[in-house]
């Protein structure tokens, strides 16, 4: 780790991913940025002594220089370039502000840079927009590498992808060495792989190649009523099971695992009826080289009910800590702060692990350099 713990300075902060994942290390968050009033006042909440400087557009009025931080995150707003909306990319104001962010960090000069945002944007204004905001980095200094990174693959149930850009002052490799293994910047490839040889299997338990058995993984935070004091509205709160599935590489087919129909329940603790169990196929197994159904696995869960998710459990699939967004708001308890605001808050944030990961490579390579390694 580092000697001296980092200073960094968190824009677009939401209700901050990054000081949570970073809380571990010593590293000291000098300020935020968020105008939305619920995130700001969970950061007020748990962060009081942390002045929110709001508006990122206004930074010139912030009263930072060059020289008061190490490091600038943020994930600037989304919407302009995912491909679920009008992708208005860098015209867009929202968009815009990936450039403004660009500008800040052209200010306070850090020694380095975290930025996010949907991959939607690698492919906005064709590929444009993403060149221009990284052309920004360039031109200010920087030197960068960036990389799609999900977060299934960082010990949450949820499947969450992100373009994440880390950019180092005057050099590219400490950039390149936090989001690459050093095998893969040598420029030594390995040999080629066989042919339609899988790169990687996909996250979690699978299937043995041939094979047509799903093996389910029960998501260990979206647990029963017995975990979650019985449940909701009198109910049993089972939430089902994700079941990953592996390609085929011998004959480039595979197997897709559709979403399994949810069983109806009479009541708590309620047995299925004959009728109920009768309901068609809860998954199909496909092999997309013939098109034809391989067979059926029916899944029976008693008790269940078709509900969504509770505002702590988006916070644990986000790697938040139990409750971390229900605070006191608009004159009442955190016992009763809406969830309406708490599932925005948690849909509008980096993934805590996956940020955990890049501060924890951030410390390395700074620990490294130190040494001459």
């Amino acid at each position: 780790m580092t000697e001296q713990p980092l200073r960094y300075l968190s824009v677009c902060s939401g209700v901050e991913a990054a000081t949570v994942a970073w809380h571990h290390m010593g590293w000291t968050p000098v300020g935020f940025s968020e105008i939305e009033p619920f995130p700001s006042a969970v950061l007020a909440h748990h962060y009081p002594g942390v002045q929110n400087y709001g508006d990122l557009t206004q930074h010139e009025s912030w009263g930072l220089k060059a020289g008061d931080i190490d490091l600038i995150v943020g994930g600037t707003p989304c919407q302009a370039f995912s491909v679920a909306g009008l992708r208005g990319g860098l015209a867009d104001a929202r968009g815009n502000l990936a450039l403004v962010f660009c500008r800040l960090v052209d200010r306070l000069r850090p020694r380095w840079v975290v930025w996010e945002n949907v991959p939607g944007v690698l492919s906005s204004g064709g590929g444009r927009d993403f060149g221009s905001i990284l052309g920004a980095l360039a031109e200010c200094g920087y030197g960068f590498s960036y990389r799609v990174l999900d977060a299934q693959y960082f010990g949450v149930p949820q499947r969450r992808r992100r373009v994440f850009v880390v950019a180092h002052l005057g050099d590219w490799k400490p950039a390149g060495a936090v989001l690459f293994e050093p095998e893969s910047l040598r420029g030594d490839s390995a040999p080629r792989r066989k042919t339609r040889q899988g790169a990687s299997p996909d996250a979690g338990v699978g299937v043995e190649d041939g094979r047509e058995d799903l093996v389910p993984r029960v998501v260990g935070t979206l647990s029963d009523g017995a975990h979650m004091g019985g449940g909701l509205n009198g109910q049993d709160a089972y939430s089902g099971r994700i079941f990953a599935t592996r390609r085929q590489p011998s004959n480039g087919g595979g197997f897709n695992a559709h979403a399994f129909n949810v069983y109806p329940t009479s009541g708590q603790g309620a047995q299925l009826s004959a009728s109920e169990t009768t309901v068609s196929t809860a998954i199909t197994v496909t092999d997309p080289a013939e098109g034809t159904d391989r067979g059926t696995r029916i899944v029976q869960l008693p008790s269940m009910q078709v509900r969504r998710l509770t505002p702590m459990e988006c916070e644990r699939l986000q790697g938040f800590p139990d409750n971390y967004t229900a605070i006191p708001w608009r004159k009442k308890p955190a016992s009763e702060c809406p969830d309406g605001p708490r599932y925005k808050a948690m849909g509008n944030s980096m993934a805590v692990p996956v940020m955990r990961w890049i501060g924890e490579r951030i410390a390395q390579v700074e620990q490294d350099m130190k040494e001459g390694l």
